[in-house]
């Protein structure tokens, strides 16, 4: 599939004040908010400021039911910034690059790597991905260009919600096992016994909700930066399944 026409906006880095909650714990995703497409930062339902982290998104694209490309960019609107499009989009993703974050024995988290605190017990490079569908795929869902981890349905979306739905994990470009896969990201932050990606990248979950759904992929990969001791990424799949007829 054609992705010559990939629509992006680009913007540069912020350095944020450090953290009480580790920095790795929040991700990004896709809801409506007030009838328009919004991009969410934060964890459960910590609803957090994401107009002030648009420094750090790297890329919006937006995509038609043929997953060609629809120009596409996010706008900041009081605290959430909400995407626009010329024209209707059938997906959307984004790539925010959240930094470097180093945790002090004191439990704190700062926005610097392992070369300024020497002290740290624990070093990483947070990438946040959003994957968003509005509606069923009629193809398979390509992998999107910059998308280091993804996940991508493999049998479709069930339009009801306790029903089981496989997803494919995908670290790189290639299926990545050993990958947690959270089926209710927003709704239960802190699952007990989230799904892992067997060999072929793949993980089974039930849909947890007739709404909005947030499935959420972590993985933890090595890395030859000094600065780190390693990269975490997590990249979320949100979509909605309809209610009925009022």
């Amino acid at each position: 599939m054609a992705f010559s026409r990939l629509a992006t906006v680009a913007v540069g880095a912020v350095t944020l004040a450090a953290m009480a909650m580790p920095a790795s714990a929040h991700g990004i995703w896709f809801a409506q908010r007030a009838r328009q497409l919004a991009l969410i930062y934060g964890v459960g339902a910590d609803d957090l400021d994401a107009v002030k982290r648009l420094p750090l998104v790297k890329s919006v694209t937006g995509y038609d039911a043929d997953w060609a490309p629809v120009a596409t960019s996010l706008r900041a609107a009081g605290a959430i910034p909400v995407v626009d499009s010329d024209e209707p989009v059938a997906a959307v993703a984004a790539i925010m690059d959240y930094g470097y974050w180093s945790k002090t024995p004191d439990g704190e988290w700062h926005n610097k790597g392992r070369d300024e605190v020497p002290t740290a017990t624990l070093a990483e490079h947070n990438f946040k991905y959003a994957v968003y569908l509005s509606q069923v795929p009629t193809k398979p869902v390509p992998l999107f260009e910059g998308h280091m981890l993804q996940v991508v349905p493999v049998d479709g979306i069930p339009q009801k919600m306790g029903k089981p739905m496989t997803v494919r994990v995908y670290y790189k470009g290639k299926p990545i096992a050993g990958a947690t896969v959270m089926q209710d990201y927003v709704n239960d932050p802190d699952e007990a016994a989230p799904a892992k990606t067997a060999a072929d990248g793949t993980a089974t979950i039930k849909l947890r909700n007739q709404g909005i759904n947030v499935l959420m992929a972590i993985y933890v990969g090595q890395t030859t930066d000094k600065k780190v001791d390693h990269e975490e990424y997590r990249a979320s799949l949100s979509f909605v399944l309809p209610h009925a007829p009022e």
